[in-house]
């Protein structure tokens, strides 16, 4: 059972100088030991949120990306970052309306909508930036580092949840995805774009807005289509269709290779994932995109 989280003091002192006093305080975080997120109203019944990021680094992404590419998804799209403290890794958030994709069962038409304005919130988040040179070498660099230091670190830790030809597709996935890398488009991405992170609401038409940017960083765009690739898309590939027309183009050759790739080092991050942290879903992910890859059926 996993116990409320009290909002710390100093960081309820914070946020009141940016709010003024606060009326209530919820937890909201995600059950993982290491999330820490609080829904707090104002004394006018204003929604924002709290959050503390778990590492320095989630803390430095996360507000590069509130300040540098976020702004360009509009009124509505995503969060604005309304303080930041980096002592104590807070972030001082709006709330944006809506549920999550991932616990809505929406009808098809809905369903496509939401996946067609994810596509264009995200093409309008990766063409946020001019990407000025050093965001292009960053973007490499990520490429580079997912498939070699972190790879061999995945693969240690999956032990005996992969055989010896899955460890092998692996490697040849991480090979592959080497010599790609000067040909696939560089972004400024969200890092965790998947239907959790994706907020529906119902009203009128529908409308979307993405959350969560802990993972924001500079990257190949196609890194940010693998988490859907992995999961909704691999029964609904009219979810990939809709989002991609919401994008605004599809996926170069070069992207699609890269996508299947960065899916099997994606897979053998859950298997050394899932498992340590008690998370059946994450390591059920991995084991049925390695599953889809062997047969040839992986989209």
């Amino acid at each position: 059972m996993n116990l409320a989280k009290t909002l710390p003091p100093p960081l309820r002192a914070w946020a009141e100088r940016s709010v003024g006093p606060l009326g209530a305080v919820q937890d909201a975080s995600h059950p993982r030991a290491d999330s820490r997120v609080w829904d707090i109203t104002d004394a006018q019944g204003r929604h924002f949120f709290v959050k503390q990021s778990p590492t320095p680094a989630s803390y430095a992404c996360e507000t590069f990306g509130y300040q540098s590419a976020v702004p360009a998804l509009g009124f509505g799209g995503a969060p604005r970052l309304v303080a930041s403290d980096a002592r104590d890794l807070a972030l001082l958030l709006t709330a944006v309306p809506g549920t999550p994709l991932s616990r809505l069962t929406l009808t098809t038409a809905a369903h496509r909508s939401a996946h067609r304005q994810f596509g264009a919130l995200l093409r309008r988040l990766h063409g946020s930036d001019r990407m000025p040179g050093p965001g292009r070498r960053a973007a490499a660099e990520a490429v580079e580092h997912t498939a070699t230091t972190e790879v061999e670190t995945h693969l240690v830790r999956a032990g005996a949840l992969l055989t010896g030809h899955r460890r092998a597709l692996v490697r040849r996935a991480a090979e592959h995805l080497l010599q790609l890398t000067d040909r696939l488009v560089p972004a400024h991405i969200h890092g965790d774009a998947r239907e959790r992170n994706a907020l529906w609401t119902a009203a009128g038409s529908g409308r979307l807005a993405v959350v969560d940017f802990g993972r924001s960083r500079y990257a190949p765009a196609v890194q940010d289509f693998v988490r859907l690739a992995c999961g909704p898309w691999q029964d609904r590939p009219d979810l990939r269709d809709a989002f991609f027309h919401g994008y605004g183009r599809d996926l170069t050759d070069s992207e699609r290779q890269a996508l299947t790739c960065l899916a099997a080092l994606d897979a053998v991050s859950g298997l050394a994932y899932g498992p340590a942290h008690g998370d059946d879903e994450v390591t059920a992910r991995g084991t049925r995109t390695l599953e889809r890859l062997e047969r040839g059926l992986f989209v």
